[in-house]
């Protein structure tokens, strides 16, 4: 049991207060209707989806964002002909779409500690590893990730909209899209509901709580009131506790929440986790690690610059034939035994391995969120393939560029530990 198992339980059960109050839908519904354009722009409104999708990937984990923005992206392609009847500029724009929210939903959840079971199992790990460090806060870790996600998103909307959408593109689609039939959706779904507005302040304000916990040394931020006792997972669970005990104003008794509601709970990710941290000690206290660690002792001859590319390289590819929490769980206690042995700092090596454990891109099979995608039969293998080599390719540039530098500032990896 650890704190971000507290963490990941309070975040699932807010995200499917989320889902049951239909908040998703309306985001989705209200960002169409924004980027929709008048005729059509396919780029703007590919751009309107997939941003959708990623903002909702930050806050939930990325497999129950993309289940989550799924149906409501081919909702919108349902309006479009199939089969013989769908002209090859629609069918390809289906494509883009699809491929976007699975990338997206990726991408998005790479910005913050509760976005993918990853970005929680390196924290953890570094927690178990080195206790007297300071922790990796939900705010220091968004403060380097979110400007490598941003960079790496807008390059997913070049690929796509140089891949998949032609000239031509927008007369097709205004033929079977316009911005009054996505206002009577929105019409259909009526005003705000007490329980709607309560259930989205809850959420903002455990975002302001996360991202206030721990400021700078200077300006401690709340958590400083407990010394260090309360987490981000504590926030998480009170949050969440909140909503089983707010009433929802539709039937007498009847809260936000009950424990009803919460059976579709994925204890299975939970459960995965605490696995992942038990691996990890029995890898450490076993001294596999130090026997692992020998067969990529090539590393340690490798520059500082070079280290990032290295690491985050080997990973991506082992994640494409693993699940990218094995993966993590496999990799990171086998970088922290090279690095010691290098006298460099852990997390110059722990968050590369760990963020290109999330470049799962090639093949269907590789996370949740991709066989999602696939399922809907809307794109092929050579298309995930077509799409994720070049954003592999950026994903890993980027990971090079900003790892030494803002990595250096945020992290302090440009000193050992």
């Amino acid at each position: 049991m650890d704190d971000v198992i507290a963490l990941v339980l309070g975040s699932f059960i807010l995200a499917l207060a989320v889902e049951h109050y239909n908040i998703h839908r309306r985001l989705a519904l209200n960002t169409t209707l924004i980027f929709c354009g008048d005729p059509v722009n396919p780029p703007l409104l590919l751009l309107g989806i997939c941003g959708t999708t990623a903002f909702v990937s930050m806050w939930m984990h990325n497999v129950a964002a993309a289940l989550l923005m799924m149906p409501v992206a081919t909702g919108i392609l349902q309006r479009f002909p199939t089969g013989s009847a769908q002209s090859p500029l629609v069918n390809k724009f289906c494509r883009a779409v699809v491929l976007g929210v699975i990338y997206s939903a990726a991408i998005g959840g790479i910005s913050t500690l509760t976005g993918t079971g990853v970005n929680l199992i390196l924290v953890g790990m570094w927690r178990s590893y080195f206790p007297e460090q300071n922790p990796i806060s939900f705010n220091t870790w968004s403060f380097f990730a979110f400007p490598l996600a941003l960079v790496i998103f807008f390059a997913l909307w070049v690929i796509l909209c140089c891949l998949y959408i032609r000239r031509g593109s927008s007369q097709a689609l205004s033929a079977y899209l316009d911005r009054d039939h996505l206002k009577r959706e929105l019409q259909l779904l009526g005003p705000m509901s007490f329980a709607e507005k309560v259930v989205l302040a809850v959420f903002s304000m455990l975002v302001v709580l996360w991202m206030t916990r721990r400021l700078t040394d200077d300006i401690p931020g709340w958590g400083a009131l407990f010394n260090g006792r309360a987490g981000d997972g504590t926030v998480s669970v009170m949050m969440a506790t909140l909503l089983f005990i707010i009433p929802n104003k539709k039937k007498p008794g009847e809260k936000l929440m009950d424990w009803n509601k919460c059976k579709k709970l994925p204890w299975n990710i939970i459960l995965l986790l605490g696995a992942g941290f038990a691996i990890a000690d029995g890898v450490k206290t076993s001294g596999l690690a130090e026997i692992l660690s020998k067969a990529l002792d090539f590393l340690e001859k490798a520059p500082y610059w070079g280290i990032a590319p290295a690491v985050c390289l080997i990973s991506s590819l082992i994640t494409e034939f693993m699940s990218n929490n094995a993966t993590t769980t496999l990799v990171i206690p086998i970088l922290i035994q090279i690095a010691k042995s290098m006298h460099v700092h852990p997390l110059l090596f722990m968050i590369p391995g760990s963020i290109g454990a999330q470049f799962s891109y090639l093949l269907p099979t590789s996370t949740p969120s991709n066989i999602v995608g696939f399922s809907t039969g809307h794109i092929e293998m050579v298309d995930m393939i077509k799409t994720g080599l070049p954003l592999k390719i950026v994903g890993i540039a980027v990971m090079s560029i900003l790892m030494p530098t803002l990595g250096a500032y945020v992290f302090g990896t440009d000193r050992a530990i």
